[in-house]
């Protein structure tokens, strides 16, 4: 099936590239792998031009060809999309990096760039008759997707593990979801999603890579950093990894910019970034392996990465190596030191997330994997309101008309 608004032919299973019908409602390949949305690239190269899209209007829906909703009327938006590419030459000159800048993405309805996803996933879902969706969530991803849903008009149901951050529940509940706290990790959350959706009707899982259109909103953080440098890529890409869909998304977007011959030349090396507490998927690259290990005991300050076990581990591993890219973990010290220090070079409050890139950049600058000249990207995933405590207050009380001191 064929619209002029999307170029959306069909689902493609990451393991055996077997075809699965994208107009049906669709979880896991049968081998329990990730779906991947697969557009006819040669129909959007005939009708589409980079000129064309700077037309539009600047949100993520501007290259609705390259996305899966096939009815405008069923786009689901609080303005989501071409969030700023922010350059950082105080922070740079720091960490000795020529040329450093973040795509903010602390600046997307509910504060993460989770809403993308949300934006996506939840206008599908709509498109394909689901009346509720269904996630775990270690919080931003299911306050994001809980504004959506009521935006849409669809019922929400999100379990959170009792760490994830309070303003996140408050986001759930402001937009009317049933919510669950869970006292344990994501997974335990994921388990009893699965066994409440298998008992309700209408609803679907939307858990990390177990729809196939999250990853689809998400890939515009690629398009748009590539359209934000004049259609050309940086050096290196840095994103802080936990479930992936992230890097994995981006990934996607630069092969399918590439392959519609808007891009040339080698893609940016991509560089996923945990934390030492909750290190898989380094773990995994170092090692060799295709496939990553839970920790025994997953921990970190950036809640948004602690995910022991992603569905797409391999995903992520393949796109970091066929990129020429690596993994790094850093400290929880290092990353809130490296928060602290972004805002006071640059004026700019990131979740511990992204602040943990940022540490990463140190890391790999002094380590000699960038020398310095490269052209850098961090993304940063969140808004550091969304994380208060990550910022301890010491500051003097005075009494009314007490006096500041000199």
């Amino acid at each position: 099936m064929f619209s002029p608004f999307s170029s959306l032919t069909h689902l493609e299973c990451s393991r055996d590239g077997s075809r699965h019908d994208a107009d049906v409602v669709q979880g896991t390949s049968p081998l329990g792998a990730p779906l991947l949305a697969r557009y006819d690239l040669d129909e959007v190269a005939a009708t589409v031009t980079p000129r064309r899209i700077a037309e539009r209007p600047a949100d993520l829906w501007r290259y609705h060809e390259l996305l899966p909703v096939r009815d405008p009327a069923h786009v689901v938006t609080l303005g989501e999309g071409m969030t700023p590419l922010l350059d950082l030459p105080r922070h740079g000159a720091r960490l000795g990096v020529a040329a450093l800048r973040m795509k903010d993405e602390g600046v997307v309805p509910t504060g993460t760039f989770k809403a993308r996803g949300a934006a996506v996933g939840v206008s599908r879902a709509l498109e394909l008759g689901v009346s509720g969706i269904a996630m775990p969530t270690n919080g931003n991803a299911g306050a994001a997707w809980a504004c959506y849903a009521a935006r849409a008009g669809l019922r929400s149901l999100i379990a959170m593990p009792l760490g994830a951050p309070e303003i996140t529940r408050k986001e759930c509940v402001a937009a009317g979801a049933e919510l669950y706290l869970v006292d344990g990790l994501i997974g335990d959350a994921g388990a009893m999603i699965a066994k409440a959706v298998a008992t309700r009707t209408g609803y679907q899982d939307t858990s990390t890579l177990r729809e196939p259109y999250r990853i689809e909103g998400k890939k515009t953080m690629g398009f748009e950093i590539a359209e934000q440098l004049g259609w050309r890529t940086p050096d290196v890409i840095l994103y802080p990894t936990g479930g992936g869909v992230g890097i994995i998304a981006i990934h996607k977007a630069l092969q399918e910019l590439r392959d519609l011959g808007w891009l040339r030349g080698e893609l940016p090396r991509l560089v996923a970034v945990q934390a030492t507490g909750c290190a898989p998927i380094v773990d995994a690259f170092h090692s060799g392996a295709t496939e990553s290990v839970a920790p025994a005991d997953p921990h970190t300050v950036a809640f948004g990465i602690t995910v022991p076990k992603a569905l797409g581990d391999f995903l992520v591993l393949d796109a970091v190596r066929s990129t020429g890219g690596t993994a790094v973990a850093v400290t929880d010290d290092e990353l809130l030191a490296a928060q602290v220090a972004l805002a006071r070079d640059e004026g700019t409050w990131v979740c511990p997330e992204g602040a943990a890139c940022f540490a990463a950049v140190a890391q790999l600058r002094e380590s000699g994997w960038l020398s310095g000249s490269e052209d850098v990207v961090v993304l940063n995933t969140g808004a550091g309101t969304l994380y208060p405590d990550t910022i301890p207050v010491d500051a003097p009380t005075l009494p009314a008309g007490g006096t500041i001191p000199e």
